[in-house]
This record gives structure tokens, sequence and C-alpha cells, in this order.
């Protein structure tokens, strides 16, 4: 894999493309070559939840949150419910890593069009919590944001599943 955080143009939009495009494989890198067992493990007593695979469900559903329900209205497809908010932590431990890796991939591929699609400027059509409604570039800011501190996460996770370490 090729990771580069340097864009082809100065320009604003390839330059939000380019991180968050830099952070995702960054994500998928931090799993290269992870067992079953390590990718399910939860080694932090206190976060139960922190595991890799569960980090890698979480940003392929928190992309879907931003792009496909807030910024294009659509239907909430998530599987987290009223009882279980973090039900996509719990799947991602249970889920073969090459599935959710999968499903990452094709769900950021769908957003790349989405991006390319619209401006920086264009509306969400859902408003957030607070009643306002968000422009792309805010959406495309926050992701690379979000992405980018699980990202510190998943490399802890890996150095403690395996000894790994890397950007």
């Amino acid at each position: 894999m090729t990771r580069t955080d340097v864009p082809p143009t100065g320009d604003e939009r390839a330059s939000l493309v380019t991180f968050l495009d830099y952070v995702r494989d960054t994500a998928v890198m931090k799993c290269d070559g992870l067992s079953a067992e390590d990718a399910a493990a939860a080694p932090l007593p206190g976060s139960p939840l922190m595991t890799l695979g569960g980090l890698i469900s979480h940003l392929r559903w928190v992309e879907h949150w931003w792009f496909d329900v807030i910024f294009l209205g659509g239907e909430d497809r998530g599987p987290w419910t009223d009882e279980d908010p973090d039900r996509e932590m719990r799947l991602g431990a249970r889920t073969p890593l090459a599935e959710l890796l999968a499903d990452y991939a094709a769900d950021a591929a769908r957003h790349r069009e989405t991006v390319a699609a619209h401006s920086l400027d264009d509306l969400a059509e859902r408003p957030i919590r607070d009643g306002r409604r968000m422009n792309l570039r805010w959406i495309l800011l926050h992701l690379i944001e979000e992405t980018a501190r699980h990202n510190g996460h998943l490399d802890i996770l890996r150095e403690m599943a395996d000894g790994t370490t890397g950007d």
C-alpha cells in the first residue's frame, strides 16, 4: 500500500481528500498481517470495547453516519441501537477482519464519489444535534480528525498485540 499525505495540487479539496485517504490507509495498514485473535483482543482493562476490529467497524460506520445519513439525508443502516449504542464495536470484534476491511474500503470508495459530486460548501441534508447543518468541508475535517485519533488507538493496540510499530 502506498500512502501519501501530499496532495497532487495545493487546493483545499485535494488537501482534504488526500488527508482523509491517508488516515484511512493508515488504519488499514495497522491491521496488515494481524491474526483473527489479535483483531478481537481487548487488552485495555478500562476499555473492553477497544479492539482493532471494533475500531475498523467504528470508522466504517462513522463515515456512514456523516456521509450517508447526515450529509445525504439517507437511511441510518448503522448497527447501533438505543439499547446498544456501541454495537458496531462489539460486532467488529466478532467479524472477520478481512470482511471489515473490505466493507470499509467499499464504503470509502462510495464516499469518495459523494465528495467528488459536491461542493465543499454544500450543506448537509440533516442538522446535527444543535440544529445546525454542517457543510461538506466541516464533515471532511471532522472525519480526518476522528480517523486520525482512532489511528492512535489502533497503533497502541497493534503494538500490544504483536509488537508491530510504525507510522
